[in-house]
């Protein structure tokens, strides 16, 4: 396909998502750049009084944000990054200088690994072990068996590209604990930790706790902009702000993306774990979908979601899956499916798609989703 085809396609799918009346999800990036001001205006009043000053330097709106995050997950200090890759670039880094170890022992699956284009190495001079390389964040027995020492254990929570997967709360407690027995930190990758309460039936704080810096993102769960925190002690805090402008993530003015953080703090965390639990049904009435559909395999993972979000697997070719998607929008005005990926790590010919059950979702029931299923099959063919 041409470049310009491509485009095509695109303009076509967005135009296809944003027209439909019903979808399990909405991403901010469906939005026209004036319907995201508005929004943003209409909802910034409610956190942050906006007769204030714009923040100069992380102050003001910025330094409101880092505070309330350091509260919310336990920790005396936080600092905003322009984004997730600076933000861990920079804690990972600085507990290699602490340890004096550069090794970070994390999953392959794990971000840095697969969507950061080598960074650890190119840009930080790390190293990166696998005590895995199961779809799950590794035990504690892996952990504690791995055959060369490492500076810090990172993990994933949850593990993404692996199904969005968690362990128990004792596993969790458990690798970490084991992590610890080999004299390395511990680093929680929480890009997407705000929806984990629900799983480990713990709060955020007392989650976080397990770990000596926690990184969490905006965009992702809570729909904000942009950026990052990173959480942990006053003075690992304090060197990170050093490294962030190094890294040249000391930006003048950044309310926008700061105001957004905050109305998705408001807004959408406490709705996550309603979130979570109807991902749950929709999973179930997928399956249930599929397989009245005839579908000769399919895998919902993991079967019974850990968050609001999990993959659905089908055997077809991804621009098969993904013609159907948008047809199923344009024609009925139903978005069941977003993008399709060909599955890499499963059997030949097999695609999968990453599902979000959102605010949207919460209204569909079982039939709902069975009823688009039917007609997403219809125009696979």
């Amino acid at each position: 396909m041409t470049d310009k085809n491509e485009q095509d396609e695109r303009r076509r799918r967005s135009a296809a998502f944003r027209q439909a009346g019903r979808a399990l999800s909405r991403h901010s990036s469906e939005s026209t750049v004036g319907e995201a001001l508005a929004a943003l205006a209409a909802g910034a009043g409610e956190v942050f009084d906006l007769d204030s000053s714009v923040d100069i330097y992380g102050d003001g709106v910025v330094a409101e944000l880092e505070r309330r995050v350091a509260d919310l997950l336990g920790f005396p200090d936080a600092a905003f990054f322009p984004t997730g890759t600076m933000a861990q670039q920079v804690a990972l880094r600085c507990w290699a200088g602490r340890t004096g170890n550069p090794v970070v022992a994390l999953h392959p699956l794990a971000h840095p690994e697969v969507h950061e284009r080598g960074a650890l190495g190119a840009v930080s001079g790390l190293r990166t072990v696998y005590p895995t390389d199961a779809p799950r964040l590794p035990t504690a027995e892996e952990v504690r068996g791995f055959e060369e020492p490492f500076g810090t254990l990172m993990l994933e929570l949850p593990l993404r590209d692996a199904g969005f997967v968690l362990p128990s709360w004792d596993e969790l407690v458990a690798v970490v604990e084991a992590g610890r027995e080999r004299d390395a930190v511990v680093h929680f990758d929480g890009a997407r930790l705000w929806e984990c309460t629900a799983h480990f039936g713990r709060p955020l704080a007392e989650i976080a706790g397990l770990a000596d810096s926690v990184y969490v993102s905006f965009y992702k769960s809570l729909g904000g902009m942009s950026g990052a925190v990173l959480a942990g002690s006053s003075s690992l805090v304090e060197e990170a702000r050093t490294w962030r402008h190094r890294y040249g993530g000391q930006i003048f003015q950044q309310y926008p993306a700061a105001l957004g953080a905050l109305v998705g703090i408001e807004r959408e965390l406490p709705r996550l774990e309603s979130y979570v639990a109807h991902a749950k049904v929709v999973a179930e009435a997928l399956g249930e979908g599929l397989r009245e559909g005839g579908v000769p395999w399919f895998r919902i993972n993991p079967e019974v979601p850990h968050t609001h979000q999990f993959q659905v697997w089908l055997p077809y070719a991804a621009d098969v899956l993904a013609e159907a998607s948008v047809r199923l929008a344009e024609e009925t005005g139903v978005v069941l499916f977003s993008r399709w990926a060909e599955a890499s790590g499963g059997p030949a010919g097999v695609s999968f798609t990453e599902v979000t059950v959102a605010s949207p979702g919460l209204e569909w029931t079982a039939d709902d989703v069975r009823g688009a299923v039917a007609g997403f099959l219809e125009r696979v063919g």
